[in-house]
């Protein structure tokens, strides 16, 4: 029997059970949920899911993976449902990478765990959140895996884009793109749901360009919206050379710290777990292998906290986006509204004061800087390279 034909009818409309985070992608669920409730052609056991930032590419995975297990094809109440959410359930296998790569050595064990029947007769499924980080020797493995798979084994995968996946491997997969949510349906997702008051949920849904998780965290975080309008305020005070390397100091400090601050308590019990399972700090000889497993540990976190320092600096980069998108359509007299409408009287002062040429150039300027990042060039460099591209006289 295939895994799809072993769920039986009366699947949740689209928008309800396992399918209620996904907003605006009634296409994609729609796609994912006759795979899922046995139509003729529409199963197949690899699926790569694709979107932007925020568009739910996890949460649609993870409510696949769900409906699969569910004898309701997603009810969303089902203990099915609920572990394999919440990466509980035995058959349901959630990675998401802290590090900067999937190596092959993780794959292989993904490639193992695939290998396994199910335990509870319905499928394997593993779940790549991040598809784009395998490496290439990870990338070999995994495709050995994609062509010959158990015939109750499931693969979803994850990137932003397809060419963020090796050719070989999205040519083997089912495509399932997510759209950008629209402001008016975040806006109703954050004011019933999660009982945003209607005029902030429409105001942090509107900054947040369709990115459902910042759009929370804004509502959410003061905090989030004091470090945002901060950030706002550095195009408008880059008149100097000083100022231009003083703002570059403070946002690669700023992101730092914010990294520091997310990872050193987990750095911490991670170190202490370590130690005691080495058996450290107890009487007797120091494990021959403890300095190497020690200093494992260390790379990792190194790792852990490059990333969400580059993850504090993209999120820097994507407001600096935003700002000039906003110059740019009141030099061209576009008929976009404002993302940033509270800050009309700087926007109308820079638009005033520099060309829409001027304007594209600095936001070519922002996407040189990320891809800079991206390849590992030293984010104080690359971020004193954009501030003084974006330095007004």
């Amino acid at each position: 029997m295939s895994v799809a034909s072993s769920v039986v009818a009366g699947s949740p409309p689209v928008g309800e059970g396992v399918w209620s985070d996904l907003v605006g992608q009634d296409r994609a669920v729609a796609t994912l949920r006759r795979a899922v409730t046995g139509e003729r052609h529409a199963m197949t056991h690899a699926w790569l899911i694709t979107g932007p930032p925020g568009s739910g590419r996890s949460n649609a995975a993870k409510a696949f993976a769900a409906a699969l297990q569910c004898r309701d094809g997603g009810c969303g109440t089902c203990r099915a449902c609920r572990t394999a959410l919440s990466g509980a359930h035995p058959d349901v296998t959630l990675v998401r990478t802290e590090q900067l790569s999937i190596g092959v050595d993780d794959v292989r064990d993904l490639v193992r765990r695939a290998a396994m029947s199910p335990t509870l007769g319905r499928a394997q499924v593993l779940v790549v959140e991040d598809a784009d980080r395998v490496t290439e020797r990870g990338a070999d493995a995994l495709l050995k895996a994609i062509e010959e798979p158990p015939p109750k084994t499931v693969w979803v995968l994850c990137a932003p884009t397809t060419d963020d996946v090796v050719v070989t491997i999205r040519s083997r997969c089912r495509r399932v793109e997510l759209a950008t949510p629209s402001d008016e349906a975040v806006t109703a997702l954050l004011a019933g749901r999660d009982g945003v008051p209607y005029e902030m949920a429409a105001h942090v849904a509107r900054i947040a360009q369709g990115h459902i998780g910042r759009a929370r965290a804004l509502a959410r975080n003061e905090d989030a919206r004091r470090r945002r309008a901060e950030v706002l305020r550095i195009p408008a005070a880059l008149t100097t050379l000083g100022e231009c390397l003083q703002a570059a100091a403070n946002i690669v400090g700023a992101a730092s710290e914010e990294a520091t601050q997310a990872t050193e308590e987990l750095d911490a019990r991670e170190r202490a777990a370590l130690s005691e399972a080495l058996g450290l700090g107890t009487r007797g000889a120091r494990p021959r292998n403890a300095a190497a497993a020690l200093k494992d540990l260390e790379e990792q976190q190194k790792a852990r906290a490059k990333r969400l320092q580059r993850d504090a600096l993209d999120r820097v980069l994507t407001e600096f986006t935003g700002y000039y998108r906003d110059v740019l359509v009141l030099q061209t007299q576009a008929t976009g509204r404002l993302i940033n409408s509270d800050l009309a009287d700087d926007l109308h002062t820079l638009a005033r004061r520099s060309t829409s040429e001027q304007t594209v150039a600095r936001l070519d300027a922002i996407l040189a800087c990320r891809e800079a990042l991206e390849t590992n060039v030293a984010p104080q460099l690359a971020v004193e390279s954009l501030m003084i591209s974006l330095h007004t006289p």
